[in-house]
């Protein structure tokens, strides 16, 4: 297996659409990306939604991994408005899954921002971001079997998926509806 380097960029990237803008994490993120994170609908797919607590810390991961690397989970706003709708961005697992290392492409969306293509445009200017600017040879993607929303959303991105690749989340317990998961592929095009 050839050796995984993380990449750092720098200067930081700058990533936008002519819709959105993907940008470090704000002390205004704070409370509606902890509404967000809170509502049950958001997190379906996740084993429970997060408390205030875990909310404050998971920004603070992402604006400290941002500042750090110069990508990694941008803060999503609404270029006409400056709304806060959500995150996109380009993860490293913390924890051992069968394909890594590997650089995971992440979204999550408060729900009234839904339907809109905003996570699909959004993640468009990630993945070229990946590619074009840190030049990863592939970036992927994973979810719950019951998340067939995300599922299309990776389909719209062009990424692929083997059944043959499925694999059960460690992070879950065995029998948690959630555990199997499928992955998605995208290699540099």
């Amino acid at each position: 297996m050839e050796a995984f380097t993380v990449p750092v960029a720098v200067p930081p990237l700058a990533v936008a659409t002519p819709r959105l803008i993907l940008r470090q994490w704000q002390e205004s993120d704070a409370e509606p990306f902890a509404a967000m994170v809170a509502d049950p609908q958001v997190m379906e797919f996740f084993p429970s939604t997060m408390t205030r607590e875990k909310s404050d810390e998971m920004r603070t991961r992402c604006r400290d991994m941002l500042t750090e690397r110069g990508w990694g989970i941008w803060a999503v706003e609404l270029r006409e408005t400056g709304e806060f709708i959500g995150f996109v961005g380009l993860h490293t697992p913390g924890y051992d899954l069968p394909f890594t290392p590997c650089v995971e492409i992440a979204w999550r969306l408060k729900k009234d921002a839904w339907g809109k293509g905003y996570c699909t445009e959004a993640a468009r200017a990630v993945l070229d971001a990946g590619f074009n600017q840190l030049g990863l040879k592939e970036i992927v993607a994973y979810t719950a079997l019951p998340n067939v929303r995300s599922e299309a959303v990776m389909k719209k991105l062009g990424m692929v998926c083997s059944p043959k690749e499925n694999f059960m989340h460690p992070m879950l317990e065995e029998g948690h509806w959630l555990r199997e998961h499928c992955l998605y592929r995208l290699p540099r095009p």
